[in-house]
């Protein structure tokens, strides 16, 4: 028989079920499991962990996770590779190899991948002259002031392909494509080359398939009424054969369901441009995937098209912009709507009277048709609704003055109010998005190994 290679994903955000891994590692028959924790704005929130203790700065959800299955995961010999590394790899792996030692787990190696944070090269960077233009509005990153929080390349896959290569039982990575995760132990175990461009593809959509979790087996889905246990959804395992072609199923005994369509709604999801999905590794044509219905739980995946990559990777970073705050209240009874009116019109107008002008404020009436205005029709009379006010600014302390105007409501406004817990909003940091490209050339990896 053909070689197969079975790697199932139990994390697709740093948050995710807790229990969804675990599910995994103990109905077994899988080859690897894949954790994937960073979204672009985890590493800044890393990176400040990182500044206010040295040993921080990784997502340490994933040990806790090892507390529960490291002996498991030894037993059965599935081999993890995750991007829980954060911005400190190196101190996520010392907190791993100390609950191996604790649990008296023997012959666990650790390889991390590192050079993919790059926040402390910008200098460098503008020093070459290197722009860094926002890929979305052009303009450059060293063009004004910012408070850049975090800046993290995202790597080609061949490093953890080299990290998977010294024998390591886990690989710990930071920002890396979420894809990667599950192509990296397909190049490992196949041998697929660099330029072997419709495999890296067809990997690449694997991965793409899986690294959301559950979204590709009923998560998330449209027709969610049809979906069957979703409390016991079961999460994603891509069987992967040597020529690329996979199948995408679920461990039996599990809720939600793989089907044709609920693979299709996770291949659109994130996509851009279906003929160009620009990986460091691929460009992968998503309009050549073909998908067929092999059994119950189970879809084929093949025909996948893949083309050279391109001469850049992308940087993904964060910088400061600003604060914000947002509070809430219910309002009840008869005219709930125009009462919620009216305590918006008092926020903004005692604010305003006390010299605090703001660059946003924003005002929400849940209840009716907020989400959906102009599309779904509003209710004539709610009987409720809940307000919730929101504003922005450079200025942390006028956010934080806006903060002590939602709780005088309760008895300086209409009749009715209720539902304020919580106590006074607080101001919020916001982090903004900085998408960039660099020369891949100016980028190095380093892969080291430690073990227990």
């Amino acid at each position: 028989m053909s070689k197969v290679v079975r790697i199932a994903n139990g994390q697709g955000f740093w948050g995710d079920s807790i229990d969804a891994p675990v599910r995994l590692v103990e109905a077994g028959h899988i080859d690897y499991l894949t954790l994937d924790y960073l979204a672009e704005v985890t590493l800044s929130i890393m990176q400040k962990q990182r500044r206010k203790d040295p040993q921080l700065g990784y997502a340490t959800d994933f040990v806790d996770l090892m507390k529960r299955v490291l002996p498991q995961l030894k037993a059965k010999g599935i081999r993890v590779v995750a991007n829980a590394g954060g911005v400190n790899p190196e101190a996520c792996r010392t907190a791993v190899l100390e609950v191996a030692r604790k649990l008296g787990v023997k012959g666990v190696k650790i390889a991390t991948v590192t050079g993919d944070d790059v926040l402390a090269r910008l200098p460098e960077f503008k020093e070459k002259g290197l722009k860094l233009a926002n890929m979305d509005t052009g303009e450059g990153l060293f063009d004004a002031p910012r408070e850049i929080l975090s800046a993290n390349v995202y790597l080609q896959t061949q490093a953890m392909v080299e990290a998977l290569d010294t024998g390591a039982d886990i690989v710990l990575t930071g920002r890396c494509t979420d894809p990667g995760l599950t192509l990296a132990p397909l190049i490992h175990e196949f041998k697929w080359a660099a330029d072997d461009w419709n495999r890296l593809a067809a990997g690449t959509v694997a991965g793409h398939i899986l690294e959301c979790g559950a979204q590709s087996t009923g998560g998330n889905f449209t027709r969610w009424w049809e979906v069957p246990e979703l409390w016991n959804v079961g999460y994603p395992i891509a069987e992967v054969s040597e020529d690329g072609t996979f199948v995408i199923t679920k461990h039996a005994g599990t809720g939600g369901m793989v089907t044709v369509d609920t693979v299709s709604e996770q291949l659109v999801y994130e996509m851009g441009d279906p003929q160009n999905y620009i990986t460091p590794d691929v460009v992968a044509d998503f309009t050549s995937i073909r998908l067929e219905q092999a059994g119950p739980d189970r879809v084929r995946v093949f025909g996948v098209t893949g083309k050279p990559r391109t001469p850049f990777l992308k940087v993904s970073g964060a910088y400061l912009k600003g604060y914000k705050a947002s509070g809430q209240l219910t309002l009840c009874g008869p005219r709930a709507l125009e009462k919620a009116r009216l305590c918006a019109d008092i926020v903004w107008k005692r604010l305003e009277a006390a010299g605090f002008v703001y660059e946003h404020t924003d005002a929400e009436f849940l209840g009716a048709s907020t989400v959906h205005a102009g599309i779904a029709p509003a209710p004539e009379e709610p009987a409720e609704i809940v307000l919730r006010l929101s504003v922005k600014d450079p200025d942390r302390k006028k956010v934080e003055r806006f903060g002590r105007e939602i709780a005088p409501l309760v008895t300086a406004g209409p009749a009715g109010v209720t539902g304020f817990a919580g106590g006074r909003p607080k101001a919020q940091e916001i982090v903004a998005y900085w998408p960039a490209l660099l020369p891949r050339e100016l980028v190095q990896w380093k892969v080291s190994i430690e073990a227990v």
